[in-house]
């Protein structure tokens, strides 16, 4: 483990935000009224305004041109307030729903500051570290690594277990800019000596609620431990329990906040919610008589949830046998079957997907118009998480949900989910919350809702270097020394 008192660091590049001329002359009255309209809220000393346009983010020309390629608009209220944020060098916490374009927030000022700093050398780890808490979400950040950092010619590379390692450690080798790790397996390639955090000056942790959940603190702490302190850190989440909050204590310094939509955790309003009380005998047949439904829709890509890996294949081979096009998911699945299996969903030869809680966060399917909650699941959040897969985009969706008397102790906490949407809520689930009792295990208690505001984070944060600018003469042109290309 690196002693960083006794370490000599070499002094790098990491603000590169110039406010655009149209955003300066802008009051904050005006500013002020477009954060209500997009219901965001900041914290923190000095916080930038947000911009309107990609234009005004001051992005260099090359990042200016992949937005247009992609076919973007306008910015989500995310990347609005996050670019010049995440640009100005600062620490930075978002906190927004799944699907609000948090990857673009972070991943477009993280091409801005590779692009700034010295080449890497023979041996050298990456400059960019992504945390993610699973193989999905980090293959999904992938791609929109590979997509916007094309024109840089930026490499980067995933890791991630229950593949071979061989291939990961040879693109370590090559050398790359970024890399894109779940927990475990970035620690088995440091542990090994195959990759070092040296470079690192720029660290997201990508839905760092769910890694908490998912029981890595103890390897996020490990990791950052071994990353100069001084570098920019970025944690996003879409939620902000006291966990979070105290892993942001813990790591960044001076931190400035964004948050987007409501702090109570709430589940989306594009969303219509369908709570069906049952008896578990009854939930095949009722998931039959759904999938019947849905299947005769024009848009009838469906996600199931179910508790257990076992259940996951019990009613694929259930519904396989009835002529439903299915296919499962779970984290006993080798990755090349799930790779596969995800492939199948996309594009619809299997619209109806099995899957397990590793698929209810960072699955990146936009036209998903249906879940459905075979077994409930172990807390209100997994609940808002798992229906979010669908109502995404400003588009609709539904979710059925099959609900028992086992699930009583969620009732009172689901309750408050349904009321605050404003969808229809059976008597029977008010009877049910009166036998449960107070929720069933949400982290936020019995009020339900998120901690809100700013956490304080560490005084006397490092600042944010001057220099550069935006990917002056110097910085850019070294990109391209010819043994940056290896």
């Amino acid at each position: 483990m690196p002693d960083w008192s006794r370490e000599k660091l070499m002094p790098f590049e990491k603000n590169f935000y110039i406010e655009h001329p149209s955003v300066s002359q802008r009051s904050e009255e005006h500013v002020n009224q477009y954060r209500a309209t997009h219901d965001c809220k900041v914290f923190g000393t000095s916080v930038p305004k947000p911009v309107e346009s990609f234009e005004e983010a001051s992005f260099p020309s090359y990042v200016l041109k992949e937005v247009a390629a992609a076919g973007f608009k306008t910015p989500t209220p995310i990347q609005s307030q996050g670019w010049p944020m995440a640009l100005s060098g600062r620490d930075v916490v978002g906190i927004a729903e799944t699907g609000s374009g948090k990857t673009l927030a972070y991943v477009l000022p993280a091409i801005v500051h590779i692009n700034a700093q010295p080449l890497l050398q023979p041996g050298d780890g990456p400059i960019v570290l992504i945390l993610a808490p699973t193989r999905e979400l980090a293959i999904q950040i992938q791609q929109e690594c590979n997509k916007f950092g094309a024109s840089s010619r930026i490499k980067n590379t995933c890791l991630y277990g229950g593949v071979p390692r061989g291939p990961q450690i040879r693109e370590l080798q090559k050398g790359v800019e970024i890399a894109i790790c779940t927990p475990g397996r970035l620690i088995d390639m440091l542990e090994s000596g195959k990759t070092n955090l040296r470079r690192v000056t720029y660290l997201v942790m990508d839905e760092a609620d769910r890694m908490l959940d998912m029981g890595f603190e103890p390897q996020i702490r490990k990791i950052v431990e071994q990353i100069r302190p001084d570098r920019q850190t970025l944690m996003w989440s879409a939620t902000w329990p006291k966990e979070v909050q105290a892993l942001a204590r813990d790591y960044l310094h001076d931190y400035i906040q964004v948050n987007i939509g409501s702090m109570e955790l709430s589940a989306s309003h594009n969303v219509t919610q369908i709570i069906d009380i049952c008896s578990e005998s009854e939930k095949r047949s009722k998931l039959v008589r759904y999938l019947e439904k849905i299947m005769d829709e024009r848009d009838h890509k469906t996600i199931i949830f179910t508790g257990t890996k076992k259940m996951a294949d019990d009613i694929t081979r259930f519904l396989r046998q009835d002529g439903f096009s299915a296919l499962a998911i779970h984290g006993d699945k080798k990755q090349t079957e799930r790779d596969w299996v995800m492939s199948e969903f996309k594009n619809g030869r299997a619209p109806v997907l099995i899957a397990t809680d590793v698929a209810a966060r960072g699955l990146d399917v936009k036209d998903i118009k249906h879940v459905v909650n075979f077994d409930f699941p172990n807390n209100i959040e997994d609940y808002v998480h798992r229906i979010g897969r669908t109502g995404r985009a400003r588009t609709k969706g539904t979710a059925y949900t099959l609900f028992t008397a086992e699930n009583c102790k969620q009732a009172r906490d689901l309750i408050g989910i349904l009321e605050e949407a404003k969808q229809d809520i059976d008597p029977r689930l008010r009877d049910f919350a009166r036998v449960g009792g107070s929720g069933g295990g949400s982290r936020y208690g019995s009020g339900g809702g998120r901690s809100g505001g700013y956490g304080g984070g560490r005084s006397g944060g490092y600042g944010g270097g001057g220099g550069y600018g935006r990917g002056s003469g110097s910085s850019s042109s070294s990109r391209y020394n010819p043994y940056s290309r290896y």
